[in-house]
């Protein structure tokens, strides 16, 4: 965003005219931008299609499809679920699911997890990737979070825009979804999130703001769900005027499908396509609202050009999408898969260092629902892989198995959900399966060498499994390379290095949306259920440190095989207004591994309640044991921002900022401070 700097005579006046306010939009290289070329081939199309075409042109077709105009040369456009692979009417690379892209903390992972994406669909002729989403973590049972990239606006922020440039590079538009406030599966097409207007611009609209600003993402997708009681086809005040004309989107806003609920207001209000049919903006309905003046020409003329200016620049009119050089079952695809499963992995508990497993451990017992299977999510984020190798396989690349539950020198107990369980369209329970626990304290009493390996698309209740392992892994859906990435964990062959991209509760009622993620303010008769964000802003981390209460494992917590120093943080102010940010970072250990290095930043003093710490900046750093290096960090005025309801603009007060360096919200290791 564009630092505006108020007059020098505002700083004798109170803070709040003091303050400096940012704009709406980003000017240079990554600003969003259609070319005028495109945008007048377009115009020229649209002037020669007829209102029948026009009107047709705006409703989908056959299920997955933009349909063609021949006599204009305008192709047909298809399009494919889902966020980790191509899903549908094929077998394609199954990723890991999104929260685990998200656990690597890795951008250069999620552009190859994006371009590899890509690749697939340009080997089966698809347009237009229905992913990914970027719906904040709010609450552990929404059905949907495993596609999702957490709790926190900043890394969901950079994951995205990483991954979107990764597959718009190979020539394959991204829909950045769902567009807003989608943060439950339960009763997702009548309920309204009611979120105030600070609540949205922190927390639950950043990433769709970067997607479009900084990764200029083709499309958005809208959700099923009403924001501030207002369906979001229908919602001019997020689609006009935010999403168009603050942020500058030029590409192309579609429903969710079968998210369209009426044909006057969205058609007014700025959906361009409906999806998967033109159940509501379609010839019969709105020619008639054209002849009554209810809906105008040029607002559909508008759509039209929205939607062809869009897949011109992305060059579908003067080439064949698919690719037929690529092959559909791709071993460099397959390879990203597996790359991004061994650093979505979770090391959450490792007693004694029991993990690696030492040479001692030779016959290893692998059980449990997940053991033979891949587990993956259930919905539009599922995928039909070509090959997968289970946990099974893969530890049995290196260890002899054997069944017996008390004659093995380890056992790994597969746990966790499946496509049944947690998918689209529902919630799931926070308790994993009462079953799995029994069976998880038989297998325990037989023997103590009890590894558990956890699926799931974010927090379980973990006390009944911590008490009866020695290590616990958190591996979420990890893809069709799942089981060899576990197994590679296992053995030591891989130094565990995922982090978690939420927070996780030692109870269910710790979670500070405990008592605001169902319905929770008075219903007006025939209105829909309402779900008021009372928590505002102290969403995950930030309610947890707000209320004193100490998680069960915090956000960005991951334990490794080796150990890691940090020192010599220094912070210095630059002319143009940013922060730049060093420190070192030392491997202690006996083997080479993977640290995340964590800048979250402090306001030491606000007129608004801010959150205790804020997520602003990470690296990655891979160090050979004894290697040091030095990570940097630049802050623009964004990492100390806050959003002003009264100015309706993102202002940096005057004073003191404290930066901090860890390796959890709650493992501070470094910090210093920065006047502003």
């Amino acid at each position: 965003m564009k630092l505006s700097i108020l007059a020098g005579l505002c700083l004798a006046l109170s803070l709040q005219a003091a303050a400096v306010t940012l704009s709406g939009s980003e000017s240079g290289p990554d600003s969003p931008a259609i070319s005028e070329a495109s945008k007048q081939r377009a115009a020229e199309l649209v002037s020669q299609m007829t209102l029948e075409e026009k009107l047709s042109y705006i409703g989908g077709i056959d299920g997955f499809y933009i349909r063609e105009i021949p006599r204009l040369g305008i192709p047909r456009i298809r399009m494919a679920d889902g966020p980790q692979g191509v899903r549908n009417d094929t077998r394609s690379t199954m990723y890991p699911c999104g929260i685990a892209a998200a656990a690597t903390w890795n951008r250069d992972l999620a552009f190859a997890y994006g371009k590899s994406l890509g690749t697939d669909a340009r080997a089966r002729g698809v347009h237009i990737m229905l992913g990914p989403g970027v719906n904040i973590y709010r609450f552990p049972k929404c059905g949907r979070n495993f596609e999702y990239y957490g709790e926190d606006p900043y890394l969901t922020s950079e994951t995205a825009v990483a991954y979107i440039r990764g597959m718009q590079s190979v020539g394959v538009m991204s829909t950045i979804k769902h567009f807003c406030g989608n943060n439950q599966e339960y009763n997702r097409n009548n309920g309204s999130s009611d979120i105030d207007e600070r609540t949205l611009n922190e927390i639950y609209l950043p990433a769709f703001r970067k997607a479009v600003q900084k990764a200029r993402t083709g499309a958005v997708m809208s959700s099923y769900n009403l924001v501030n009681s207002v369906h979001m086809t229908e919602n001019k005040a997020l689609i006009k005027d935010m999403l168009r004309d603050e942020w500058g989107f030029e590409g192309i806003f579609m429903s969710d499908w079968t998210a369209t609920y009426s044909s006057i207001l969205s058609a007014n209000n700025g959906l361009d396509l409906e999806m998967s049919w033109g159940q509501f903006m379609n010839p019969r309905v709105l020619k008639t609202a054209i002849e009554t003046g209810t809906v105008t020409e040029k607002t559909i003329d508008e759509k039209c050009q929205h939607i062809l200016q869009t897949l011109i620049e992305f060059g579908f009119f003067d080439r064949e999408q698919k690719n037929s050089s690529l092959p559909e079952q791709n071993p460099d695809c397959d390879l990203t898969a597996l790359n991004v499963a061994r650093e979505a992995v979770v090391l959450l508990e490792n007693e004694g260092d029991f993990l690696p497993f030492s040479k001692k451990v030779r016959k290893v017992a692998v059980l449990g629902p997940n053991s033979g299977n891949i587990p993956t999510g259930g919905g539009s984020g599922f995928v039909n892989p070509f090959t997968t190798v289970s946990v099974t396989e893969g530890v049995g690349e290196f260890y002899k198995l054997i069944p017996d539950a008390a004659k093995a020198d380890a056992v790994v107990y597969c746990a966790g959900f499946n496509s049944d369980t947690e998918h689209e369209g529902s919630d799931r329970p926070f308790e994993l399966p009462s079953e799995q626990i029994a069976e998880i304290d038989s297998i325990a009493s037989l023997n103590p060498n009890l590894v558990i390996v956890v699926n799931a698309g974010g927090g379980v209740d973990f006390n009944p499994l911590l008490d009866k392992a020695k290590a616990v892994l958190m591996a979420w859906y990890p893809g069709q390379q799942g089981g060899r990435a576990v197994a590679e964990i296992l053995s030591g062959e891989v130094n565990p290095s995922g982090r978690l991209p939420v927070t996780v509760e030692k109870r269910l009622e710790d979670n500070p949306v405990f008592n605001n993620y169902y319905c929770n303010t008075e219903r007006l008769w025939n209105s829909p259920e309402r779900v008021t964000y009372f928590e505002g802003v102290f969403v995950g981390y930030r309610g947890y440190d707000r209320a004193g209460t100490e998680p069960l494992f915090p956000f960005g917590y991951g334990l490794s095989y080796t150990d890691f120093s940090f020192s010599d943080i220094a912070a210095e102010k630059l002319s143009d207004g940013r922060v730049r940010v060093t420190a070192s970072v030392k491997n202690t250990g006996k083997r080479a591994g993977a640290e995340v290095v964590q800048l979250y930043v402090n306001d030491e003093k606000a007129r608004v309640p801010r959150p205790e710490k804020e997520l602003k900046g990470y690296e990655k750093v891979y160090l050979e044991p004894g290697e040091t290096r030095q990570v940097e960090f630049m802050l623009d005025s964004e990492a100390f921002a806050f959003y002003d309801m009264d100015l309706h603009e993102f202002v940096v007060e005057p004073g003191v900022f404290n930066i901090l360096l860890g390796a959890s919200s709650r493992d501070i290791r470094l910090s210093t401070a920065v006047t502003l």
